[in-house]
């Protein structure tokens, strides 16, 4: 296919379908409503806007759980609504892939709160995935789907508003034809309270083996540079960092939860103080604090 000018939102949109999603759900709030009414437009998917996002949460994994990929959308403020089934479908763990968009608005342009989501995915022990433009996250979805139905857990895919209604140059690919898989009766599977305390220590374990994955994740990106000036960052913040400082040496970082503990150790011990440059709040420079790498100068 042709190049092609998109926004982030729209490139979302085609990377789900390029992904074989066949159902999508969510809620409409500034800067994610494009993401759904894009994905409405594509032949295959079943697109629909819901009484909630709490709805859209719980329709997706219905869908999800029957065996098709599946995506749901909504804004920061709408993770609130959907907080309950967030928090307990790791436990259960998805069948088919299972991506949630969640759209941040720093800055507050079209919002009541600036909150930060990458802590709803630190909380919900659910691996977070950003891309800095639109062409990174075409793909990066894809990478989304991969990783849920590897790990069998929702993945959330996170967003900003900059990235959502920034234009960038696309490379559109052609869809993924993508089996529908078996629904498992199984009620020991699922997040039935006389179940989910035998699943916790499996929960943990698969969080350790993301904290493996997360070192090999191909959007973990070191650009070399001055080799005096080290910056840690990611998404958005990453283009500020290439405009402002295009001479310094910077790790990308494309899952920011969990850190590459590694390869983020590995790179901080290269520099006497590391700059970590991020939006919203200091949930990197905390991750990185809490692994014991204190050469920092961040936002705290």
């Amino acid at each position: 296919m042709a190049r092609k000018l998109m926004s982030g939102n729209e490139a979302i949109a085609q990377g789900a379908w390029e992904s074989g999603v066949a159902f999508a759900a969510g809620y409409p709030g500034t800067p994610s409503t494009e993401v759904l009414e894009s994905l409405a437009r594509y032949d295959g998917v079943d697109a629909q806007w819901s009484t909630n996002e709490k709805v859209a949460f719980d329709e997706g994994m219905g869908a999800a759980l029957g065996g098709v990929r599946t995506l749901v959308t909504m804004k920061h403020v709408g993770l609130n609504v959907a907080a309950d089934p967030f928090m307990v479908f790791p436990y259960s763990g998805t069948n088919a892939g299972f991506v949630v968009l969640v759209a941040d608005d720093p800055g507050m342009y079209s919002s009541q709160n600036e909150q930060d989501s990458r802590y709803f995915a630190k909380m919900g022990k659910v691996p977070l995935l950003e891309p800095a433009d639109a062409e990174e996250a075409r793909v990066m979805i894809k990478a989304a789907f991969e990783l849920s139905e590897e790990f069998e857990t929702p993945v959330m895919l996170r967003t900003t508003t900059r990235l959502a209604h920034t234009r960038g140059i696309v490379e559109p690919g052609q869809r993924e034809v993508v089996p529908r898989r078996a629904f498992s009766p199984d009620a020991t599977q699922y997040a039935i309270p006389v179940y989910a305390r035998f699943r916790r220590p499996e929960l943990e374990d698969k969080l350790n083996r993301l904290r493996e994955y997360a070192n090999e994740f191909e959007w973990n990106v070191v650009e070399e540079g001055d080799p005096k000036i080290g910056v840690v960052t990611h998404g958005i913040p990453y283009q500020y960092v290439k405009e402002a400082a295009p001479e310094a040496t910077v790790f990308r970082l494309g899952i920011l939860y969990p850190l590459p503990e590694d390869r983020i150790k590995e790179f901080c011990a290269r520099f006497d103080t590391v700059f970590v440059v991020e939006e919203s709040e200091g949930f990197i420079e905390e991750e990185m604090a809490r692994l014991g790498i204190l050469n920092v100068i961040g936002k705290e």
